[in-house]
């Protein structure tokens, strides 16, 4: 167990079954790979557990998974035969998932615990990166259904103390998510967005930061990146769970997947930025 507070992630975790694919993947997705490979480094000591915030999952109520040894979820499609077929073998978390819902709980909200659930490629896809090994316990959380962004950002805050008894949270989503425009029609609403969140997360005050997360809608060019929002809500989730702690851009390229901005964060860790500030881009 670490000797202080384990930082919080969010991360892009790209599409489908990507690292099985990088010999097929003509480099585009080789910085993205790097950033994950430099996760295990820029956390220090290897976590007890990870609690992880995937897109993928949805539920009524905040569900975590409670297998213990949790099979696969192949929830993609269109992609080569052999990609149904990878494993991740991490083991479950149980009890982590078990301390989730009753911080969460005491926190007012309600809970679910899903005991069959498998892994879904929001988490097995960067996990396969960051800890090929796959040697560390993980447990799944939900976001919630009608992905309101104040309450996903007090899950966070509720979840915070899991820090302190070695528990990395990562928030598992992508800074633009819009399946319809990818490639150079992402450019300008991807490099917009980018922008106002870079610039959001460097806001010092949390409860400002909270209240400009909250109404990311007026952001630039905010629902032509997000025409849902469940690939940003596990942000929302890292930030509550942040408190005060600034936020690091760990990783950002321009062109990833032949145009679009993304981004990864990290809080509580000091690292050095991985790209310019948005006012000095030209």
């Amino acid at each position: 167990m670490a000797s202080q507070s384990f930082p919080v992630l969010f991360i892009s975790h790209g599409g489908g079954p990507w690292p099985w694919m990088l010999d097929r993947m003509a480099g585009r997705y080789d910085k993205l790979a790097a950033a994950l490979r430099r996760i295990p480094s820029e956390v220090g000591d290897t976590p007890a557990a990870i609690l992880m915030v995937s897109a993928h999952w949805e539920e009524p109520v905040f569900t975590a998974m409670a297998h213990p040894h949790p099979p696969m979820l192949y929830d993609y499609y269109g992609f080569p035969e052999d990609t149904y077929r990878v494993r991740y073998p991490a083991p479950g978390a149980p009890t982590v998932a078990a301390q989730a819902c009753a911080l969460l709980e005491a926190a007012g909200m309600a809970t679910s615990r899903d005991a069959e659930r498998g892994f879904d490629h929001g988490m097995f896809s960067p996990m396969q990166v960051m800890y090929p090994e796959a040697q560390v316990p993980v447990a799944q959380l939900s976001l919630r259904q009608g992905l309101d962004p104040r309450e996903h950002l007090a899950a966070g805050r509720a979840l915070a103390p899991l820090r302190d008894a070695g528990v990395l949270i990562v928030g598992s989503g992508l800074t633009y998510h819009n399946l319809r425009a990818f490639g150079p029609a992402a450019k300008a609403p991807s490099t917009q967005f980018d922008d106002w969140l870079q610039r959001t997360l460097a806001i010092a005050d949390p409860a400002e930061r909270d209240d400009a997360l909250v109404a990311w809608e007026s952001a630039p060019a905010a629902r032509a990146a997000h025409p849902r929002e469940e690939h940003l809500l596990p942000l929302m989730v890292a930030v509550g769970a942040a408190g005060a702690d600034r936020a690091d851009c760990v990783y950002h390229e321009d062109d990833f997947l032949g145009g679009v901005s993304v981004s990864n964060f990290m809080f509580g860790h000091a690292v050095a930025p991985a790209r310019e500030a948005p006012a000095q881009r030209r």
